[in-house]
């Protein structure tokens, strides 16, 4: 199991990646697929636009 710096440095990593390889400019929705892709590839579980509860 991954410790929560191991976590964040892969989904670091992989955002530095994804936004080398886009560039900006792009919709949101773009890199988020991206990103998902990316963080799936390095083996984290990704849920995407995930509903939150507000109180």
């Amino acid at each position: 199991m991954k410790t929560i710096e191991e976590i964040a440095s892969v989904i670091v990593d992989a955002s530095f990646k994804v936004h080398q390889a886009l560039g900006p400019g792009l919709l949101e929705s773009a890199y988020e697929a991206c990103l998902t892709h990316e963080l799936t590839k390095r083996g984290l579980i990704v849920e995407r636009q995930k509903a939150q509860p507000v109180h």
